[in-house]
């Protein structure tokens, strides 16, 4: 296994070895960067995504503009067309490259597609989690239910019959265990006894614990939601993320609208430090056209994400809450 301080030389040469290909300079200074490589050469700036890389724009902006770099170059194998889309809502030169061994390939912007209803015979379902105690969220084809953000059951279509089915459970494999422990509970009743164990531990004050550790972001949501004037708004009501989360425990920030001023106004709310809230955030007002706002706790309200909103095309203000 190659351990880590290898793997980042590794990268580094890598990128060195792309940009001596690609681009006619002098000599580009590997520079360390925590999700692959990077280097630079005056005021030229080269980022190689390896890890997450869908969302690595932020953190490249965040490189770039500690390296102080006015031109930037962001090479990944993956997720290239959802960078190269959120990189147009910047101010600063960002070409986007899709990497294929040694070749590179300029990116294509992807259009952002509509989040998806749920399927014929899902919505049914809404009225049955209304009673176990959660709050019904139709999110990119899929009803789920929440418990102050966390997501606690969902509708599923049953991979021999076809037929939906509810499933009871924090995450696909809490709820497949749960399936197999309790699958002659009523499912009302299962769903029941789920929110009793979850929602002491998704109010505000409680202590720490692993069920409040997770979607923090659509917690902070739920109590915007339940209480508006928090962020100087008369209602707020969750809307589905531009792009789906691939699983409840990694952070993920939660979008609403909110009505402020009178006006509809979309609103990104994060919890903790994510660099690419920023690019996020440019995804959530091109699906919606509003004005938009990210928010989030006063002690995550960090210098890089003003200097990384400061290179948007069109302002959009980091209110810090709490």
């Amino acid at each position: 296994m190659v351990d880590q301080a290898r793997r980042e030389r590794l990268l580094a040469v890598k990128l060195v070895a792309l940009i001596r290909e690609h681009w006619s300079t002098g000599d580009p200074q590997p520079d360390s960067f925590a999700l692959g490589a990077a280097a630079r050469d005056a005021g030229i700036g080269w980022v190689l995504l390896e890890e997450r890389q869908s969302r690595g724009l932020g953190p490249a902006l965040a490189w770039a503009v500690r390296a102080g770099v006015d031109e930037l170059h962001v090479l990944a194998a993956e997720g290239t067309g959802t960078i190269a889309r959120r990189a147009g809502a910047f101010r600063m030169p960002i070409d986007v490259w899709h990497v294929d061994d040694r070749a590179l390939l300029p990116a294509i912007a992807e259009p952002l597609l509509p989040s998806p209803d749920a399927p014929a015979g899902h919505e049914s379902f809404a009225t049955l989690i209304i009673q176990g105690g959660a709050t019904p969220v139709i999110e990119h084809g899929m009803l789920i239910g929440e418990v102050r953000g966390l997501e606690v059951c969902r509708v599923v279509d049953d991979e021999s019959s076809g037929e939906a089915r509810l499933e009871v459970g924090v995450g696909q494999h809490d709820r497949e265990a749960f399936q197999m422990m309790h699958g002659d509970i009523p499912t009302v009743d299962a769903l029941a006894r789920v929110v009793a164990a979850v929602a002491p531990h998704r109010q505000v004050g409680a202590p720490p614990h692993p069920l409040n550790r997770i979607g923090r972001e659509r917690a902070l949501r739920a109590l915007f939601i339940d209480d508006p004037g928090l962020i100087g708004a008369t209602s707020v009501e969750a809307l589905p993320s531009p792009l789906a989360r691939s699983n409840i425990k990694d952070p993920y920030p939660a979008v609403a609208r909110a009505i402020i001023d009178g006006l509809p106004t979309t609103v990104v709310v994060s919890a903790g430090v994510d660099l690419d809230l920023v690019p996020f955030a440019t995804d959530a007002r091109l699906a919606t056209g509003d004005p938009t706002r990210i928010v989030v706790p006063a002690r995550d309200a960090v210098p890089v994400q003003l200097e990384i909103a400061a290179l948007l095309h069109e302002p959009m203000p980091i209110v810090p809450v709490g």
